[in-house]
């Protein structure tokens, strides 16, 4: 069993949980990972709703913790959310995911939302989270950034959902699995050109390891070796446009000019080029009288 430095489950409880429903980050690969608040909520919740008793009952067994099970997920949410909230309105309940913070990419949200509705007492246990774990050593920008899940597994599916990420101005991070993988890097390639990037796999775990470079070189580096474990992939915002050079202005205005007046055919051509208004009246006043 592995000992916490701030958890002792033969220790009696301090107080006992309020009634309610408790969203519950686990590991997503080091153990030790997880909180002493998680800890405490498991050890003292009457109930655990996990994704795969087997994959939460180790996580309980290194730690000492006896709560009872219960399995919620895609296949059964829909008989398994009512009970869940009718026990959450009178006793602690815990909910967890498989790894990781709960609701994202599962089906928790719906269960949330329905408890909220019901009255339920809900309260987030905050830890671990693949994304944001990435995120912090990627080397991409963290000012902004689109959670987009996994994508579609069909070629077109997959282009259609890529394209409508295209213009969203943050690094996008993506789940994805090994065999997969390199098609996918492959697919962002076209839909999204030659974007920096970073592929994070086994995050905390003995073989960690976070690869950056352009989208380009990365679906190659897999192409013939698809990697094992957990993946996440993070995409670079859009690149910035290339200046406008003077031959791009001027083509541009003598397009306009042919059915815009001066100040309109300016205004226009500086608008889509980016560039100073004055500047380019200028240029168009001196391409019209020229």
């Amino acid at each position: 069993m592995i000992q916490h430095p701030s958890f002792d489950p033969a220790s009696p409880p301090a107080e006992p949980l309020a009634a309610g429903l408790y969203i519950v980050a686990t590991p997503i690969g080091n153990l030790m990972d997880i909180t002493a608040r998680a800890l405490l909520v498991l050890a003292r919740a009457s109930l655990i709703a996990c994704e795969d008793t087997r994959v939460t009952g180790k996580l309980l067994g290194a730690f000492g913790i006896k709560t009872r099970m219960l399995p919620y997920h895609d296949h059964n949410a829909g008989v398994m959310r009512p009970r869940l909230i009718a026990q959450a309105l009178n006793e602690p309940v815990a909910l967890v995911s498989d790894a990781g913070t709960p609701l994202i990419s599962d089906p928790g949200y719906k269960l949330v939302a329905e408890a909220r509705a019901a009255g339920v007492n809900l309260v987030t246990v905050p830890g671990p989270s693949a994304v944001i774990a990435a995120l912090c050593i990627a080397g991409l920008p963290t000012d902004r950034f689109l959670f987009a899940g996994f994508l579609p597994t069909k070629a077109k599916a997959k282009a259609d959902a890529i394209a409508e990420l295209a213009a969203v101005p943050a690094t996008l991070v993506f789940y994805e699995s090994g065999p997969r993988l390199a098609v996918t890097l492959a697919a962002l390639h076209a839909g999204l050109g030659d974007r920096p990037a970073a592929v994070g796999r086994e995050l905390t775990k003995k073989f960690e390891e976070m690869i950056t470079g352009p989208l380009s070189e990365l679906a190659a580096r897999w192409a013939d070796a698809p990697p094992k474990g957990e993946i996440v992939v993070m995409v670079g915002p859009p690149l910035p446009a290339p200046a406008a050079t003077a031959d791009d202005l001027d083509s541009a205005l003598r397009e306009a000019l042919g059915t815009k007046r001066v100040k309109d055919a300016a205004k226009a051509v500086a608008d889509r080029l980016g560039l100073p208004k004055a500047q380019v009246y200028a240029r168009a006043l001196a391409l019209k009288h020229g």
